[in-house]
């Protein structure tokens, strides 16, 4: 067991779904804590975290999100003793989408798959890896991104930590491709992205629909890639809505 890597902030013993969510690139369960507060009651929401931020901030981060996936598995494994579901932004999402693949191959695959503002489908970071570029051009890109202020980023002592971070999360992403010989998940999966995110379109979120054939939401919201800042409650409540369904 990995210590630290799950975050409960409201422990529900006795609930009827777990639901596990997993940050973006450069981010932690930090970024996640205020979304625990508007899911049901009788939902356990645990925030994961990968390694090299948070309380595991003294181990290496994981460049390769096959090797990522291994771990988070290894780290709910204990936990998969009711329905339960994986959310993942961004970074997030594709290892989510890793480890519902290594899930199902277990035999105990989640009842419900959410997926933001990451796509399987081939952009621009493929032929410009972002985690090789000059310190200013990869502070343009976090700033793109959203999320962040070029001011912080300014900071020598806040730079001399995301730096590291974010070029091994942006080699797990921008190296990432899903295997083309893996059939659809058989999940039902809900892509949520923003609007105006010009490195994920919607266009290129609604690539995701070739990857499942479990049933296929997609949620677009006003927004850039941090399109739920100053909206969690809507997100949340769209999550919710696609997953009491499939609850009985």
């Amino acid at each position: 067991m990995h210590e630290g890597a799950l975050t409960r902030l409201r422990p529900v013993p006795d609930s009827r779904f777990r639901l596990f969510v997993l940050h973006h690139a450069g981010g932690s369960h930090l970024g996640y804590r205020g979304w625990v507060r508007h899911f049901p009651a009788d939902w356990e929401v645990c925030l994961l975290d990968a390694p090299g931020r948070a309380r595991s901030v003294a181990e290496e981060p994981v460049r390769d999100a096959g090797a990522l996936a291994e771990r988070m598995h290894e780290v709910i494994r204990p936990e998969l003793d009711r329905p339960f579901g994986l959310f993942g932004h961004s970074m997030g999402a594709l290892v989510a989408y890793e480890l519902t693949r290594r899930l199902t191959d277990h035999g105990n695959p989640p009842v419900w798959l959410g997926a933001s503002a990451w796509s399987p489908e081939r952009g621009p970071e493929r032929a410009e890896p972002r985690h090789l570029v000059s310190a200013e051009r990869l502070r343009e890109a976090i700033v793109r991104m959203g999320g962040t202020s070029r001011h912080a980023l300014e900071d020598p002592d806040l730079w001399s930590y995301v730096e590291p971070l974010m070029r091994a999360d942006l080699e797990l992403v921008d190296t990432w491709s899903p295997d083309p010989q893996a059939p659809p998940l058989r999940v039902p999966l809900s892509v949520f992205g923003g609007s105006e995110d010009r490195g994920m379109t919607p266009e290129r979120l609604a690539g995701w629909a070739r990857h499942v054939e479990g049933g296929f939401a997609h949620h677009t919201l006003p927004g850039d890639h941090f399109y739920f800042t100053g909206r969690t409650a809507d997100v949340v409540s769209r999550i919710v809505k696609d997953v009491e369904p499939l609850l009985g």
